[in-house]
């Protein structure tokens, strides 16, 4: 991908995955820009954009820039086949996931809109008068990661890994020994992304072993993820395709484009 007379735009609130990427982008001649606020910053209306930054940052400043933000689709988890999930996983909407009667693991598929984690049951789970019931949300069975692994992939292959979870407490490093059956157990997942469960050209992928075997943990938006241990050049690569200009974007990422609010300021 050329990206001659391009900038990388980088969220006000820049992490340490941002600085790896400036950093990386300025080793490949593409500009880098660090926003100081929610707004589009002058100038960069009309030009050639690549996003990187959390969904509220992607639709504050998205539309007015042209941007073509990717991500999975939302019932992507629950479409895979419960041999890659190890668990039953269910899209539905919160409403009927506060009937839920036990515990389960609860998370909105994109936005942070709560806490994603395991619930008691139902009750909870937010409240109407603070989340509309129509908020979809996954919902599974409860299942335990011994280790959690980020993959960044671009056009169904894995470009960067890194492991990122030990025993359910943050523990960043490469992925080693773990390497080979990590990479394995991707090919399959990303072999079974087809129809309902196919992804985006640019998308992250967790995925982790449990006691009964490797698992989907989840996917994620390339744009809005952390590097963690990958290499910072080979998820520039997946990001830039992740959230890039609209005209350059392939027909067939368009069922992924994440829909972009009209901002009135």
């Amino acid at each position: 991908m050329s990206t001659t007379g391009a900038t990388l735009l980088l969220a006000p609130r820049i992490n340490e995955t941002g600085l790896q990427l400036r950093t990386a982008a300025g080793r490949r001649g593409l500009r880098a820009h660090t926003a100081v606020s929610w707004r589009a910053p002058q100038g960069l209306a009309g030009t050639r954009v690549h996003l990187y930054g959390g969904p509220l940052f992607a639709d504050a400043v998205g539309r007015e820039l042209g941007l073509a933000p990717l991500e999975p689709s939302d019932g992507w988890l629950a479409a895979l086949p419960r041999e890659l999930t190890r668990r039953r996983v269910e899209l539905t909407t919160l409403a009927e996931a506060r009937r839920l009667p036990g515990p389960a693991f609860v998370k909105a598929p994109a936005d942070k809109h709560f806490t994603a984690r395991v619930y008691p049951d139902g009750s909870a789970l937010p409240g109407p008068e603070l989340l509309d019931g129509a908020t979809p949300v996954l919902v599974s069975e409860v299942v335990r990661f011994d280790t959690e692994f980020r993959l960044f992939v671009l056009d169904g292959t894995v470009r960067a890994a890194s492991r990122y979870a030990r025993g359910g407490e943050l523990s960043v490093a490469a992925p080693e020994s773990d390497a080979p059956e990590l990479l394995a157990f991707a090919a399959d997942v990303l072999a079974a992304a087809t129809g309902p469960a196919a992804l985006p050209s640019a998308a992250v992928v967790d995925l982790g072993r449990t006691p009964h075997g490797w698992a989907v943990v989840e996917a994620n938006a390339a744009c809005a993820s952390g590097g963690y241990a990958c290499d910072p050049d080979a998820v520039l690569d997946v990001v830039l395709r992740a959230a890039g200009p609209l005209p350059e974007l392939p027909p067939t990422d368009r069922p992924f484009l994440r829909p972009l609010p009209e901002v009135v300021r």
